[in-house]
């Protein structure tokens, strides 16, 4: 009888500790939500654990690979890739002469999908110098089923984008391919590289020169130290 009184408030205790966790969980989402707009649930959990996701993601480095130019040229010229921004403008590469380009294929249901602040950070930083654009893809999971009118205003609403967004299409290999990631993965065109994406906000650096000089997964931050400087150089 003892043993069971023991087991009882053990269990009580724990549930109340538990239901307060509960509380202020519930409560810290609240309060980092408190200005999303149209957010799914989902979408504000995410947000909400998005520090600790990249915490335990560059613990166990999921996602975090590197990769730098070993000084080679494209054989075919970035500058003459063309593409369609999401209000279905026309996009000339050519405009793109003289400063860097980070390229970032995104997603609106996906862990990462809170780079868009760090993005839309870096964009107005170093907007002088260095042009962002963004390619929604629904490859991964289908983490982006939204229309390019969707996409569009859940990223102003909610992160304040004001870097370029193209049409929603695959950046992933195959034969519906966007053309633009065709040439970041495929070392024919671009001359080293053939990591095609790996998740969402896998991120293309290219140099003034049209070169494709580093590719970082996921997981490396737009704002770390090793974006920051391939950025500087």
């Amino acid at each position: 009888m003892v043993k069971n009184t023991k087991r009882y408030y053990k269990l009580k205790r724990f549930l109340i500790v538990l239901t307060m966790l509960a509380v202020a969980f519930i409560a810290y989402v609240q309060i980092v939500n408190r200005n999303s707009v149209n957010m799914t649930n989902r979408q504000k959990f995410l947000k909400a654990v998005y520090p600790v996701f990249m915490w335990f993601t560059k613990l166990t480095g999921t996602n975090s690979a590197k990769l730098e130019n070993p000084n080679k040229t494209p054989a075919v010229d970035f500058y003459t890739l063309k593409d369609t921004l999401s209000k279905g403008t026309a996009f000339d590469f050519a405009q793109l002469k003289g400063k860097k380009v980070l390229l970032v294929n995104t997603a609106s249901n996906c862990g990462y999908t809170n780079q868009y602040d760090d993005l839309q950070k870096l964009h107005e930083q170093y907007g002088d110098s260095l042009t962002i654009l963004g390619f929604p893809a629904n490859d991964f999971k289908e983490q982006e089923k939204g229309t390019d009118e969707e996409i569009a205003q859940f990223c102003k609403l909610n992160f304040g984008v004001t870097f370029p967004l193209m049409k929603k299409s695959s950046v992933i290999k195959g034969n519906v391919q966007n053309a633009v990631f065709k040439w970041l993965s495929d070392a024919t065109q671009n001359g080293w590289n053939e990591k095609q994406p790996t998740w969402n906000f896998s991120k293309y650096l290219v140099n003034t020169k049209g070169e494709l000089v580093n590719y970082f997964d996921p997981s490396v931050s737009p704002l770390s130290d090793e974006v920051i400087t391939a950025i500087k150089k």
